[in-house]
């Protein structure tokens, strides 16, 4: 029986990782200050970057001087806000805008009329640009979905799976429809692009977790509180099985630069970054023996131990 990916990753069979990765990092300047501070803090294993998200320059200059943490690129072909979109990095004259010239908002729009030309040169100018701003890339993974199909079956995951493999990155699909936000019934699809993720010696997680984007009674007397959004994350980290299981969350600080940004989601945000500096989260870690690992870890697992270093631009060996 060939070795599980956290025994290839040098643990016992029986270890219980974690991968505490914060999405949208670059989106606006809330999501840049709490994931840099988190990230220097240690709360966070790993982060990754909007590229063509108007704060992502900042988040890049970040990034670029810290090549001790893990970053990686959040691969972008929507734009779900009212308030403030983004455009593609090739340009407004392709197929994946919509009728005011930015990214589409929603993932059925991008399934329904994306170019698969047109995907493919976007996300390697986003993933190019990342490296040309110095960014010691970790790692791809994919801003609300976009490319896996999720709504009418129509994916970008071939290409995906190409431009990771040339860049030598490991990519967020995971390998098991268990546990918190995924459909059991999903696993026949997920074996078949598991398998193509393996054929283009592509490296991923064993499971992506997270728990519900937006906050239940959001606005409403009903609202959920930070107490019982932080049992449902300890409820999720106790779940935690054997292997390698990456948790994504988006930390934003709330405030009015947040609330007047999004449409949405700004209290689940802010208490997402509470949950990261807890103390009953961290001891809840410390009590179920959970081990903290980076994306870098899966990355040197795929390039492997002598694997010539990754050319910035075209992926060939250097």
């Amino acid at each position: 029986m060939p070795a599980s990916l956290i025994e290839r990753l040098g643990h016992p069979a029986d270890t219980r990782a974690i991968i505490l990765n914060a999405d949208d990092f670059g989106m606006c300047r809330a999501a840049n200050t709490a994931i840099s501070e988190l990230l220097d803090a240690g709360h966070l294993d790993s982060t990754t970057i909007m590229m063509p998200c108007s704060w992502a320059a900042g988040a890049a200059s970040f990034a670029a001087r810290r090549h001790d943490l893990d970053v990686g690129v959040h691969l972008v072909l929507t734009s779900e806000w009212d308030r403030y979109r983004w455009r593609p990095l090739t340009g407004i004259l392709s197929s994946l805008v919509d009728a005011d010239g930015y990214f589409p908002r929603t993932v059925l729009e991008v399934e329904r009329q994306a170019d698969e030309d047109d995907v493919v040169a976007e996300l390697g100018l986003q993933v190019e640009a990342a490296i040309a701003a110095g960014i010691d890339v970790t790692h791809l993974d994919n801003h609300m979905g976009s490319v896996y199909g999720l709504e009418t079956g129509r994916n970008f995951l071939g290409p995906v799976f190409a431009l990771a493999a040339s860049h030598g990155l490991p990519f967020r699909l995971p390998r098991y429809a268990q546990g918190y936000g995924l459909d059991p019934a999903l696993q026949p699809v997920l074996d078949e692009a598991t398998a193509a993720a393996d054929a283009a010696g592509v490296v991923i997680p064993d499971r992506s977790w997270t728990h519900p984007f937006e906050l239940v009674g959001d606005g409403t007397a009903q609202q959920q509180t930070y107490e019982d959004v932080r049992d449902d994350f300890i409820e999720l980290l106790r779940a935690v099985p054997a292997g390698v299981t990456e948790v994504y969350l988006h930390p934003m600080f709330d405030g009015p630069g947040l609330r007047g940004t999004v449409d949405y989601a700004a209290v689940k945000r802010g208490y997402e970054t509470r949950l990261l500096t807890d103390p009953v989260v961290a001891q809840t870690l410390a009590d179920e023996g959970l081990i903290r690992i980076g994306w870098r870890a899966l990355r040197d697992l795929q390039r492997g131990a002598d694997a010539a270093p990754v050319d910035a631009v075209d992926g060939a060996p250097r």
